[in-house]
Protein backbone atom coordinates (compact mmCIF):
# COMPACT_ATOMS: atom_id res chain seq x y z
CA UNK A 1 0.00 0.00 0.00
CA UNK A 2 1.43 3.34 -0.85
CA UNK A 3 2.37 6.10 1.75
CA UNK A 4 -0.24 8.13 0.50
CA UNK A 5 -3.10 5.57 0.85
CA UNK A 6 -2.15 5.31 4.63
CA UNK A 7 -2.20 8.56 5.18
CA UNK A 8 -5.25 8.86 3.83
CA UNK A 9 -7.04 6.30 6.37
CA UNK A 10 -4.47 7.22 9.39
CA UNK A 11 -6.24 9.59 11.97
CA UNK A 12 -4.81 12.99 11.72
CA UNK A 13 -5.20 16.14 13.87
CA UNK A 14 -6.81 19.20 12.05
CA UNK A 15 -2.96 21.13 11.99
CA UNK A 16 -1.65 17.43 10.62
CA UNK A 17 -3.68 18.01 7.51
CA UNK A 18 -3.27 21.64 7.19
CA UNK A 19 1.04 21.46 7.69
CA UNK A 20 0.51 18.22 5.14
CA UNK A 21 -0.73 20.29 2.92
CA UNK A 22 1.97 23.40 3.34
CA UNK A 23 5.15 20.99 3.10
CA UNK A 24 7.06 21.82 0.42
CA UNK A 25 10.02 19.91 1.37
CA UNK A 26 11.28 18.05 4.44
CA UNK A 27 15.30 17.19 4.57
CA UNK A 28 16.46 14.86 6.65
CA UNK A 29 17.70 16.53 10.41
CA UNK A 30 16.46 20.24 9.00
CA UNK A 31 13.45 22.10 9.74
CA UNK A 32 10.57 21.15 7.70
CA UNK A 33 10.39 23.93 4.88
CA UNK A 34 6.60 24.82 4.26
CA UNK A 35 4.48 27.16 1.50
CA UNK A 36 2.52 29.93 3.60
CA UNK A 37 -0.09 31.13 1.14
CA UNK A 38 -1.69 33.81 3.47
CA UNK A 39 1.05 35.85 6.19
CA UNK A 40 -0.55 37.70 9.11
CA UNK A 41 1.41 40.78 10.46
CA UNK A 42 1.46 43.03 13.01
CA UNK A 43 2.98 46.02 14.29
CA UNK A 44 5.13 44.62 17.34
CA UNK A 45 7.36 42.08 15.26
CA UNK A 46 6.96 43.06 11.71
CA UNK A 47 9.58 45.96 11.74
CA UNK A 48 12.41 43.48 12.57
CA UNK A 49 11.42 40.57 9.86
CA UNK A 50 11.11 43.68 7.60
CA UNK A 51 14.58 44.64 8.45
CA UNK A 52 15.78 41.20 8.20
CA UNK A 53 14.97 41.05 4.06
CA UNK A 54 16.24 44.41 3.88
CA UNK A 55 19.51 43.34 5.38
CA UNK A 56 19.56 40.51 3.31
CA UNK A 57 18.53 41.77 -0.11
CA UNK A 58 15.08 39.87 0.09
CA UNK A 59 11.87 41.20 -1.80
CA UNK A 60 8.97 40.55 -0.28
CA UNK A 61 7.79 37.53 -2.34
CA UNK A 62 4.18 38.33 -2.66
CA UNK A 63 3.03 41.14 -1.32
CA UNK A 64 -0.54 40.21 -2.17
CA UNK A 65 -0.26 37.26 0.02
CA UNK A 66 0.20 39.47 3.19
CA UNK A 67 -1.96 41.06 5.24
CA UNK A 68 -1.07 44.05 8.13
CA UNK A 69 -3.47 45.19 10.75
CA UNK A 70 -2.67 47.41 14.05
CA UNK A 71 -3.62 45.67 16.96
CA UNK A 72 -1.37 45.91 19.77
CA UNK A 73 -0.84 49.58 20.47
CA UNK A 74 -4.33 50.77 19.34
CA UNK A 75 -5.01 53.14 21.71
CA UNK A 76 -8.35 52.36 24.15
CA UNK A 77 -9.59 56.49 24.98
CA UNK A 78 -9.81 59.33 22.37
CA UNK A 79 -8.38 63.01 22.07
CA UNK A 80 -11.06 65.10 20.71
CA UNK A 81 -13.06 61.96 19.11
CA UNK A 82 -9.69 61.18 17.06
CA UNK A 83 -7.82 57.69 18.51
CA UNK A 84 -4.11 59.25 19.17
CA UNK A 85 -1.03 56.79 19.77
CA UNK A 86 0.47 58.75 22.54
CA UNK A 87 3.29 56.59 23.60
CA UNK A 88 6.52 57.35 21.38
CA UNK A 89 7.41 53.37 20.97
CA UNK A 90 4.03 52.53 20.31
CA UNK A 91 3.33 55.13 17.22
CA UNK A 92 7.11 54.07 15.89
CA UNK A 93 5.61 50.59 15.50
CA UNK A 94 2.68 51.69 13.87
CA UNK A 95 4.60 53.81 11.58
CA UNK A 96 7.08 51.45 10.85
CA UNK A 97 4.22 49.15 10.22
CA UNK A 98 2.58 51.58 7.40
CA UNK A 99 5.73 52.16 5.84
CA UNK A 100 6.55 48.86 5.69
Amino acid sequence: MSTEVVQAFTPRTMFEKVWQQHVVVEPAGEPTILYIDLQLVHEVTSPQAFEGLRLTGRPLRNPSRHIATVDHNVPTTSVHDRLVITDQIANAKVNALRKN
